[in-house]
């Protein structure tokens, strides 16, 4: 069971989130974002649709999840497999059934007996306090009844299951001893003691020899907790006295070992799993649980700020990644995963004003959004690619910080402004051509991409059909050269007071040399003249209709040894 979409409507944080685009074969989704971004409301909904779906909602909970009391509360989630669960609290929305105490209009096409299963980031328990069997419950009744009984109701509660499940984990080894007489000690340790050693040994680092390991397991009893014991080195100790990232480690471990049997079907939804954990042990557990405790045909959602989660993340071909930051949830919002190849997802963990000491041997290049994608693929030695979300964010990042590099579109500069803007501002650099399009669909880069694959390609046909293009497109363009030019942020600085930067500072704030260099824009678009004409030529949305550039995706063009090239030659 795995997501693809999810719309959420008046749902405490969000007045309209929608999340598409969720990859198929994403066994993780990582959540990223500050504190309050909403990560949390986001494993509500799961909740929510956990008791529905096990009709068991409490009157309150509307109230409880309603953004704007006086609206309705709309949830809906696709699966990969074409399923779907509708909730709403209002008949507007056509769902057939209602549930629980409160009305509940319900639309669910699934066929999972268990859905979703979640835990909150309150879960840690510091010590063993049961001294008998069956204190917390009827334990072996209610998990017959329904496997997830103790979940917390609302996502702000303590999670109170690692003791349930030290018990039921130790009713069933009782139930193996004396039902099963062939079994032997060793099979019973190797079925509930060596998974979670070997757990241990994969998340644990025992470089130093110190091997954490479980040596004891014996239930509550005779007015005594259980002994738990561990072992590391030469030392032998009980739960109690883990430290808090150990402890974390072994709740997580034991509450799958004795869950994830009946959840195989499953959206999974852990809060904050990095809870007391250093970067390596954050990056090995979460690789330890999506890789070997996560069923096959389930998914795991895990919200996170830590530097060790995104960085496995990143790596693992299995993952993606949604970042919830710095959004006004007040408005509608669409939210997809991110580019894997990002590191704007490692400000979560660390600021951008720490970007440079991270990354302090590596050039951080800022870019304009989506044209990272096409350099990252490029993989030069020591350059990170950073996108920002528009020209002028680039620009800025460039002219306050010393440490960042940029690259901008040329867009309708000319010559003479990219010279004075690379004798004020060395970092930034500026395409040679209008932008990344130009030099994918330039006819040398595609006479490489055709020859790589050894098809046919007429260079001197494309220039002439370019050509053409060009001369009935021009006046689209041309007619707004003026006005775009002024709105360039590179020439209106107001700190640029020095008499050697004053013609750069005044260049669009004077009136007549904007234009003039206007002119030479317009002139050059005018020309026939090949390499002319095409540094101007918006190539990002003009000529898109020629057959030389149809079924190519830009993501291969960005690949060859010509455009590799030019841009290792551009930030020389």
């Amino acid at each position: 069971m795995k997501i693809k979409t999810i719309h959420l409507q008046n749902f405490k944080r969000f007045t309209d989130l929608t999340i598409e685009n969720i990859p198929e074969t994403s066994k993780l989704v990582l959540l990223i974002g500050t504190n309050a971004s909403g990560k949390s409301s986001l494993f509500d909904a799961f909740g929510f649709c956990a008791d529905v779906a096990k009709r068991d909602v409490a009157a309150d909970f509307w109230d409880y999840y309603r953004k704007i009391p006086s609206q309705p509360v709309h949830l809906e989630i696709g699966f990969q497999s074409g399923e779907t669960i509708r909730l709403a609290s209002d008949k507007t929305y056509p769902y057939g059934t209602t549930t629980g105490k409160d009305i509940v209009y319900y639309e669910n096409t699934i066929t999972s007996t268990n859905p979703f299963y979640g835990r909150t980031s309150l879960r840690q328990v510091p010590r063993l306090t049961r001294t008998a069997l069956g204190q917390g419950s009827k334990l072996k009744y209610e998990f017959e009844k329904d496997v997830d009984w103790d979940r917390p109701r609302f996502f702000i509660d303590r999670d109170e299951r690692f003791e349930n499940d030290i018990e039921r984990i130790a009713g069933i080894i009782f139930q193996d001893v004396f039902h099963s007489y062939e079994k032997h000690v060793d099979t019973i340790r190797e079925k509930y003691i060596q998974p979670i050693n070997a757990a241990f040994a994969r998340v644990f680092d025992h470089t130093s020899g110190l091997r954490l390991e479980l040596i004891e397991f014996i239930p509550p009893f005779d007015d005594e907790t259980a002994k738990i014991t561990f072992k590391k080195g030469k030392s032998q100790f009980p739960y109690n006295c883990l430290s808090a990232g150990e402890k974390e480690v072994f709740n997580i471990l034991i509450n799958f070992m004795n869950r994830k049997d009946v959840f195989q079907d499953t959206i999974y939804f852990i809060d904050e799993i990095d809870l007391h954990l250093n970067t390596s042990l954050q990056f090995r557990l979460l690789k330890e649980i999506t890789e070997n405790w996560i069923p096959e045909n389930c998914q795991l959602w895990t919200a996170s700020h830590s530097l060790g989660f995104i960085e496995y993340a990143k790596q693992s071909g299995i993952a993606c990644i949604i970042d919830f930051d710095n959004y006004d949830f007040d408005l509608p919002k669409t939210l997809v995963p991110d580019p894997k190849d990002n590191p704007d997802i490692y400000e979560i963990a660390v600021s951008k004003e720490l970007l440079s000491s991270l990354f302090r041997d590596r050039r951080i290049v800022f870019v304009e959004n989506t044209d990272r994608d096409y350099y990252a693929m490029l993989d030069l030695p020591g350059t990170i690619f950073v996108p920002a979300n528009n020209r002028n964010q680039v620009y800025h990042k460039v002219r306050t910080d010393p440490q960042f590099f940029g690259i901008v579109d040329r867009d309708f500069l000319t010559d003479n402004d990219i010279e004075q803007i690379r004798t004020a501002y060395p970092r930034l650099h500026v395409l040679r051509y209008y932008s990344i399009e130009n030099y994918l669909y330039h006819p040398d880069n595609l006479a490489e991409y055709h020859r790589n694959r050894r098809t046919s390609f007429d260079r001197e046909k494309y220039i002439a059909d370019l050509t053409e293009a060009k001369n009935r497109e021009k006046d689209s363009f041309i007619i707004d050269l003026t006005q775009d030019r002024s709105s360039y942020p590179y020439f209106r600085e107001p700190e640029y007071d020095a008499k050697s930067q004053a013609p750069l500072r005044n260049r669009f704030r004077n009136e007549k040399e904007n234009k003039e260099q206007a002119v030479v824009v317009h002139e050059n678009i005018k020309s026939d003249d090949f390499e002319t004409f095409y540094k101007s030529l918006p190539m990002n949305s003009c000529c898109k209709h020629l057959v030389q550039r149809q079924n190519i995706p830009k993501s291969e063009l960005a690949k060859t040894t010509w455009f590799r090239e030019r841009i290792t030659e551009l930030l020389q």
